[in-house]
């Protein structure tokens, strides 16, 4: 971490290093999977990637650094290891924005380096000959949505010593006898089902307590001409409408967050989990939405490109837009907004 913390601090916009200066000058190249498919081909070009990465990687590295010059001077001055909570405790500043264009950036510059080094590493991984770097041409989209189910019951049944099964429906528009494909990376799509699968089993089995028999979880998997969807609907009790966006804000959980030193795998509790999901899935121009209803359960729906042509990188850029964001000016607004939490009407009185 003490690189890191160095690395921000030499970022200020006093000091900055004169190449960072430079390079933010210019946006990033957003790349569409086709493209990345396209540089991992059989005639693929190390030079030529190499060549791209040089130029393309400090230029979104460079967009993040100056971005991160806009946050409040006590925010930047904290600890590395303080740093996250003290943007929440010390600062009336909403970092939601500025996490979401960071951890996007991360996550792209990973893609980058991941499919370089896949590439041209010279060798093939034994159990994905066909991936092309990170990406499958031709993932198997139910068996990636069996895979995190999977992983996710060996933490439910650890943790609760039960879980809820799973019911899977395809539907595809274009050939209903044909199972779904897509080109994506299984990694990505892994990530998010695997937070969304511990989140239904959570909620089923806290709430069915008292039952002998756990209502199952359902994913249905829909594609259509644009869009490739996936729905997972739980009967866990749902969450209170005023709640839902609070679930996409970092550090918060509806979950205990867990105890150091407890030993083994939480099911839930970081606040993380949400947030850095639904970037994975507008990292490619998708996203992911959360429906409830109190009482019953919930709708968790993943929506991506159903074409590799359409699913181009989502990245920030450092401009005069990006410094809005940062900006402490709180107008009035002309709506009248009801307090978040609701009141105690038992301690009015009438007279």
């Amino acid at each position: 971490m003490r690189w890191v913390w160095a690395l921000l601090k030499n970022a200020s916009l006093a000091g900055a290093p004169k190449y960072i200066e430079h390079f933010s000058k210019f946006s990033p190249s957003p790349l569409s999977m086709k493209q990345f498919l396209d540089f991992g081909s059989s005639n693929a070009c190390e030079k030529t990637s190499f060549t791209f990465l040089r130029q393309e990687l400090p230029v979104r590295l460079a967009n993040i650094m100056k971005e991160i010059n806009l946050l409040p001077d006590r925010v930047l001055s904290t600890p590395s290891v303080q740093l996250v909570q003290s943007w929440y405790v010390q600062s009336l500043l909403d970092i939601m924005e500025f996490l979401d264009r960071f951890y996007l950036s991360r996550i792209s510059i990973r893609m980058l380096i991941n499919q370089h080094t896949l590439i041209f590493d010279g060798s093939t991984n034994p159990a994905h000959p066909k991936h092309i770097g990170s990406i499958d041409p031709n993932c198997n989209v139910s068996e990636v949505v069996k895979d995190a189910y999977d992983m996710a019951k060996l933490l439910c049944d650890k943790y609760y010593m039960a879980s809820p099964d799973l019911e899977i429906q395809e539907i595809n528009a274009a050939n209903s006898k044909q199972p779904i494909h897509m080109v994506y990376v299984p990694s990505h799509l892994y990530h998010m089902l695997f937070e969304l699968f511990k989140n239904a089993m959570r909620a089923t089995v806290e709430s069915h307590e008292s039952s002998l028999i756990l209502p199952p979880i359902k994913v249905m998997v829909a594609l259509g001409e644009e869009d490739l969807s996936i729905k997972m609907s739980d009967r866990g009790g749902g969450v209170p409408l005023r709640k839902i966006e609070r679930l996409f804000s970092y550090m918060y959980s509806t979950a205990p967050t867990p105890q150091p030193g407890t030993g083994g795998t939480p099911l839930a509790g970081f606040g993380y989990g949400l947030p850095i999901s639904r970037l994975y899935a507008k990292y490619f121009q998708g996203d992911l939405q959360l429906f409830s209803m109190e009482g019953f359960g919930t709708d968790a729906v993943i929506y991506l490109k159903a074409l590799s042509t359409d699913s181009v990188e989502r990245l920030p850029v450092y401009n005069k837009s990006a410094w809005r964001h940062y900006q402490t000016i709180q107008e009035a607004g002309d709506w009248c907004v009801p307090s978040t939490e609701p009141k105690n009407t038992s301690t009015y009185r009438v007279s």
